[in-house]
């Protein structure tokens, strides 16, 4: 008779769905770049064994007449459009591997639009 501390545990797996897998990186992207996440669209690919993500997603911006008023501006909501995606890309890589448990080999972010928000101004 063995005991509950001495059973062996079989090992077991888990499988992660592409449909879910997409969910998860469009909600990451969304959030890492401001926009909807059913704005983002996402391309999933295998290379050895290892997950490539293509995200193609509007970027949220600050109006040119705002930047134009106050540089500042621009700081503030995040750096430069290139900035931020650069950081997107290292954020998505960073937060699906967390999430998923999914090693990510590359993350090509693909901007699609630019949403021009105003900035809320702090009273």
């Amino acid at each position: 008779m063995t005991t509950a501390a001495t059973t062996p545990v079989a090992a077991g797996r888990n499988r992660i769905t592409s449909r879910a897998l997409n969910r998860v990186v469009a909600a990451v992207t969304a959030d890492a770049l401001g926009v909807e996440a059913s704005r983002v669209g996402v391309a999933l690919a295998d290379e050895k064994g290892l997950l490539v993500l293509t995200v193609t997603t509007p970027i949220r911006v600050v109006s040119l007449n705002r930047v134009a008023e106050e540089r500042a501006v621009v700081e503030r909501a995040g750096g430069s459009i290139v900035s931020r995606a650069a950081r997107a890309q290292e954020t998505i890589r960073d937060r699906v591997n967390a999430l998923t448990g999914s090693a990510v080999a590359r993350v090509t972010v693909r901007l699609s639009a630019a949403d021009i928000q105003k900035e809320e101004r702090v009273r």
